[in-house]
């Protein structure tokens, strides 16, 4: 569920899967992951003792997405700094005219932020950083649009509409500004899941090879794998990959080493190990895992992260309003759970690392606020970095 369980905003039913029930079939199976050790890993020791001191580093920007068109909701894109040593949060005011940008990311050369308009009329807008420009927005021709991300070669804006189920790819030009739509594909196969009435979206992002980009679907409970012609932009589909009826797939995250991932399953709050192959772009989806959510407790996981050395992975669980800890063993194929912490928040939506892996964001959606947690460099434990900072109805926030 993108944004919990509202009603209906700017004349389209938001996204509503309360009651749903996961199925018991496997469409696609694979051997469960062998009984886990109960070692920890290993990872590198920090700076030795009685090192010198670094100099204080300076503020580093955080944009923040919101929805506009919901009571209590912000009036564009959130602006605001962050102590990269602390995680302290300064506000620093909003860009306005950016309708409903409930999700964010930055080109690879960091100069130009893009948001998705989740409206009915999907759209996505780019905005120049250096002066804060708004360089225009496209059509994703379809409606709801709740993520987007950019290609690693910098060219190309995918996107995923959620309410009409579809995906968009738009080309980027010198500049940073996108360009009409090179392609649009509505997931028409196979027939929804339990409980749901269409495709629903719900990320689209490339592959660590570069060699495909995938769609995760919540309603056909799909992992669509895309070949993106590099010249056309334009998008070939070469494989599915099926979770057990009604898991409602969310987000997707892959282990640095680029053959293994990891998907929320958001409808059947569990987690999977999916292993990838590169040269055909295709995901085999293991068995279902817990996320660490409280027994009896109604909880929609939302967004995994991955540490950089692939050693942990976290999870935002919403609802159970925890973030979970794993531990990732045998090369990215296990995951173990460890722990869960109180997000400090009510709904954590969406979380992200500093770009130095140090800190931990997570959005919180039902209380508006964004907590900060660092993040200790050999056990992957989080500990939350002073009080949570006040943003309206916080859907996402993408620390630079």
């Amino acid at each position: 569920m993108g944004s919990g369980t509202q009603g209906t905003r700017g004349g389209w039913s938001r996204r509503r899967f309360v009651g749903a029930v996961a199925g018991t079939a496997a469409v696609v199976a694979v051997p469960a992951p062998a009984a886990p050790p109960t070692e920890r890993p290993r990872r590198a020791a920090g700076p030795a003792a009685g090192a010198p001191a670094k100099t204080p580093a300076a503020p580093r920007p955080l944009f923040l997405g919101t929805y506009t068109s919901v009571a209590g909701g912000g009036t564009g894109i959130g602006l605001a700094e962050y102590d990269p040593a602390t995680g302290r949060i300064t506000g620093t005011g909003t860009l306005t005219g950016v309708a409903d940008p409930s999700y964010l990311a930055v080109h690879p050369d960091g100069r130009t932020l893009y948001a998705v308009n989740e409206r009915a009329d999907g759209s996505v807008t780019a905005v120049r950083l250096a002066d804060r420009k708004i360089l225009g927005g496209r059509s994703t021709g379809g409606a709801g649009p709740c993520h987007l991300s950019v290609h690693p070669t910098g060219r190309w804006l995918l996107s995923a509409d959620y309410t009409s189920g579809s995906v968009a790819v738009h080309p980027i030009d010198a500049s940073g500004a996108l360009g009409e739509r090179t392609d649009l594909v509505t997931h028409s196969s196979p027939a929804p899941g339990p409980g749901q009435q269409g495709p629903h979206a719900h990320q689209f992002i490339t592959s660590p090879d570069g060699g495909h980009v995938l769609a995760v679907d919540l309603g056909t409970d799909t992992v669509y794998s895309y070949r993106l012609d590099p010249a056309r932009g334009t998008l070939t589909e070469v494989a599915q990959a099926h979770t057990k009826p009604g898991a409602g797939p969310r987000h997707l995250t892959f282990h640095p080493g680029g053959r293994y991932a990891y998907l929320a399953d958001e409808v059947g709050d569990t987690v999977t190990v999916c292993g990838y192959d590169p040269a055909d772009g295709r995901l085999t989806i293991g068995e279902p895992q817990s996320t660490g959510s409280a027994a009896g407790t109604t909880n929609y996981p939302a967004q995994f992260l991955v540490t950089a050395d692939g050693a942990f992975a976290y999870l935002a669980n919403r609802g159970d309003n925890t973030l979970a800890r794993y531990a990732i063993e045998a090369a990215g194929a296990r995951l173990r759970l460890l722990d869960t912490v109180p997000a400090h928040g009510d709904f954590p939506r969406q979380i992200a690392f500093s770009p130095d892996g140090r800190l931990l964001f997570a959005a919180n959606q039902r209380s508006g606020t964004v907590s900060v947690f660092t993040v200790d460099p050999s056990s992957g434990e989080l500990r939350l970095a002073g009080e949570p900072f006040a943003s309206p109805v916080a859907v996402c926030a993408l620390p630079l």
